[in-house]
């Protein structure tokens, strides 16, 4: 494909080629002799040769390396992607600190304190045949501390306990089911009307759907605001997500993607903070609401988020592309009209994409059926989300198995959820992204399935020891899953294909919330499940291809030319197929 760039041009058409090419003959440098002319078709039969002895590059990735590559403009812009990443890991973890139990009792006995449930009803004069001698409690409720410092929240305004109780996790799944369903048609979106696009018109909705949330009145009203602001901020996260990673060269992906995760970490460590100063959790919205309105004041101008020229490239636009690259071109000291011997100048290249691809051609998720290789991909990530999303509940419980605080699983999770992040920043580069995959999952496996046959038997600490391990792999995998497959999806499907792979995450989160609505019955069950899902996940880990270090595939053609490496970095030998045949003869070459 880089060989059609340079067989449209005419070396007599363009003087400083006609000239640079003209003057090299083979065996002679530095030779002052005139070279005897050549005949056209010798002359274009030497430029032939000249182009296969250079590197294969797509046409995309040339232009984006003559433009500056990883420069002084592109840097500072995936910089700045970072700070959005505080006010939403601040509204995704908000559900959290919203729907807290704070201990409570009936106000009519307050002496009975200490249970759960019977607290919240007293017995009758004369019981009825067949009850339990209880009745629901009519004197209101009173709440002995506030939950996470938030003197009113939805739970104490609503009275949501006992027998409303099982509101609480509808209002979980609610908020999970919101960013699933954002993740899924915005990252359709994505694809379809571009990065920038997507991300403003989420913060948009997300702004005017938080301000609407602070003032709602009625609890359907709330959970129908939770679901459509979760999608919006789903959609904002998944764009600012796949830009910055498509503005990153591969040396620098790694490091700019976990500096995000640490920003979203620090969002949700914030939020009990702003809670303590709100007070009132229709306050605390509004304070989230303001958050995303200062971002689309600053992010929604195009100079801090340009449209991703990767992606205006990689779907035939190059004309919207030429002015984001030719600011990347001047910031990084290239000139856009020079060129050199070996490669023609920015402009050249954007007037042959230009004219070789007129109109835009956009794809859909569902041409992942007419690959071999690229849809087994993105059902392995899919699966290793699911079950880092499913089992980090039952972890959870295992660290607060009576009881439940806020703060303690709050900030371990937050805490955990860092640890991971810089884990992955030391290592991803250095094993690769599957070796690493792999070691998590089994660490995930092997935590779970010790938790589960060995809780009651095995000291304390120990159980504390798993938990944290279990709870720290599960991060880590649902870190390396987002990262993995927005590297194996191809440009022109990336939004969506990592949109099902984060929902699939989101999919797992809900079953928790799922098994308390029936009063924790199924839980044991779940663990099994998940656990069963993690050991099967090992076998699947291994099909997939290493993305360290190679550029994102462009199209679906190039994802499905990913093959699968040796795992061990001492083997000379390289595998010529995949696992799992590709589609095109060529299956076996590697990107570049």
């Amino acid at each position: 494909m880089g060989s059609r760039k340079y067989l449209a041009r005419d070396p007599r058409t363009s003087p400083k080629l006609g000239a640079s090419w003209g003057s090299v003959r083979p065996g002679s440098v530095g030779s002052t002799e005139k070279p005897p002319r050549e005949s056209p078709a010798a002359s274009h039969r030497s430029d032939l040769a000249r182009t296969a002895q250079r590197p294969r590059m797509e046409p995309e990735v040339r232009v984006l390396r003559l433009a500056g590559g990883f420069g002084r403009a592109r840097c500072l812009l995936a910089v700045a992607s970072w700070l959005p990443c505080v006010a939403l890991g601040l509204a995704l973890s908000s559900e959290l600190l919203l729907t807290a139990l704070p201990a409570h009792h009936c106000g009519s006995d307050p002496a009975r304190a200490r249970s759960t449930c019977l607290p919240l009803s007293y017995p009758e004069s004369v019981p009825r045949a067949g009850s339990d001698g209880a009745r629901p409690c009519s004197r209101g409720w009173y709440y002995a501390q506030p939950a996470a410092d938030l003197l009113r929240s939805p739970v104490t305004q609503r009275n949501l306990v006992c027998e409303d109780g099982w509101k609480v996790p509808l209002e979980q799944v609610d908020h999970l089911l919101g960013w699933l369903l954002g993740c899924v048609l915005l990252g359709l979106g994505c694809d379809w009307f571009g990065r920038r696009a997507v991300f403003v018109g989420s913060l948009v909705l997300a702004t005017g759907l938080g301000v609407g949330e602070a003032l709602v009145a009625s609890f359907p009203a709330l959970l129908t605001l939770r679901l459509l602001r979760g999608g919006a901020l789903a959609g904002a996260s998944l764009a600012l997500y796949v830009a910055r990673l498509e503005l990153c060269d591969p040396p620098n992906r790694l490091a700019f993607s976990m500096g995000a995760g640490l920003f979203s970490v620090v969002g949700t460590l914030l939020l009990p903070s702003l809670a303590l100063l709100a007070q009132d959790w229709q306050l605390l919205q509004g304070l989230s609401a303001l958050a995303t309105g200062l971002l689309l004041l600053f992010w929604g101008f195009p100079a801090v988020f340009p449209e991703s020229p990767c992606w205006l490239l990689a779907t035939g636009q190059p004309a919207r592309a030429r002015t984001i690259l030719w600011h990347f071109a001047k910031a990084s000291g290239v000139d856009p009209e020079d060129s050199t011997e070996e490669e023609s100048s920015l402009a050249m290249e954007l007037d042959v994409l230009c004219a070789g691809h007129p109109q835009p051609r956009h794809h859909s998720v569902l041409e992942l059926r007419h690959t071999h290789v690229t849809w087994k991909n993105a059902l392995i990530l899919g699966f290793s989300s699911l079950i880092s999303g499913g089992i980090r509940a039952s972890f959870l419980h295992s660290l607060v198995p009576s009881e439940p605080s806020f703060y303690w699983p709050y900030f371990l999770a937050a805490g955990l959820e860092a640890a991971a992040t810089v884990f992955l920043l030391l290592t991803a580069d250095l094993w690769g992204r599957r070796s690493v995959l792999l070691l998590s999952t089994l660490v995930l496996g092997l935590a779970s399935l010790l938790l589960l046959a060995g809780a009651q038997y095995l000291p304390s600490w120990t159980v504390l020891f798993l938990a944290v391990l279990g709870l720290l792999a599960s991060q880590t995998v649902s870190a390396l899953s987002s990262l993995f497959s927005a590297e194996v999806f191809p440009t022109v499907i990336r939004g969506a294909g990592l949109g099902l792979v984060l929902a699939a995450g989101f999919l797992g989160q809900a079953a928790a919330p799922l098994t308390k609505m029936h009063g924790r019955h199924g839980f044991f069950l779940q663990h099994v499940l998940f656990t069963s899902f993690a050991l099967l996940a090992l076998l699947c880990v291994l099909l997939l291809p290493e993305s360290r270090g190679r550029t994102l595939p462009q199209s679906l053609q190039d994802a499905d030319r990913l093959c699968r490496s040796p795992l061990l970095r001492g083997c000379s030998r390289q595998d010529l197929l995949p696992l799992l045949p590709a589609s095109l003869p060529g299956a076996g070459t590697q990107l570049v």
